[in-house]
């Protein structure tokens, strides 16, 4: 996508259009979200992404939505495959999530993306990192177009992982604010 010439949406009476967008944006950015791995597959193809726009949706059914960038290498991957995975990390694995910022590079023998080890998901076989805390494997049931962004609603067909257990409660999980990291606005 082309950078934008300006502000993209209204602009209240009165206001400097400019000044408005940066507040704007700064408050966006200051939305609460985690920082996980996005883990997506297409017959023998596979990525690691990152991405924070994750959510439940539904409790009956268990529905996950994914928010990815419309034309970028894992919206075609979840698009072809129908699946994705998410891992979620513990804040300690901070610096594992900037190395998904771009496709990764897929060594199938060693089982690594972006030289780190990954499993498949045991329903979908959506790619999941090895050190991850927790897991959920999902089945996209419907794609929902928003702008920039599509939304995957996924229904849960399997999780796991140690924060998925009685004593993974106190497992500090990775937020967006614990990096330098900043997307949307």
């Amino acid at each position: 996508m082309p950078p934008h010439a300006g502000p993209v949406g209204p602009v209240p009476p009165g206001c400097d259009p400019d000044a408005y967008d940066r507040r704007r944006r700064r408050v966006l950015w200051r939305i609460p979200t985690g920082l996980y791995l996005v883990g997506s597959r297409a017959g023998a193809r596979r990525n690691l992404m990152t991405g924070n726009w994750v959510v439940q949706l539904s409790t009956e059914p268990k529905l996950v939505g994914v928010g990815i960038e419309v034309g970028v290498h894992t919206y075609g991957l979840v698009r072809d495959g129908g699946v994705f995975a998410v891992s979620f990390l513990s804040r300690s694995d901070r610096s594992v999530v900037r190395r998904f910022v771009k496709p990764a590079v897929d060594d199938p023998a060693g089982r690594t993306l972006n030289e780190v080890p990954y499993h498949d998901a045991p329903v979908t076989g959506a790619p999941v990192v090895d050190q991850a805390v927790g897991y959920l494997d999902c089945r996209v049931t419907r794609e929902v177009e928003l702008g920039s962004h599509c939304l995957f609603v996924g229904e849960v067909v399997d999780a796991g992982g140690a924060i998925g257990e009685e004593d993974g409660e106190g497992v500090e999980l990775l937020r967006m604010e614990d990096t330098r990291m900043s997307y949307g606005g």
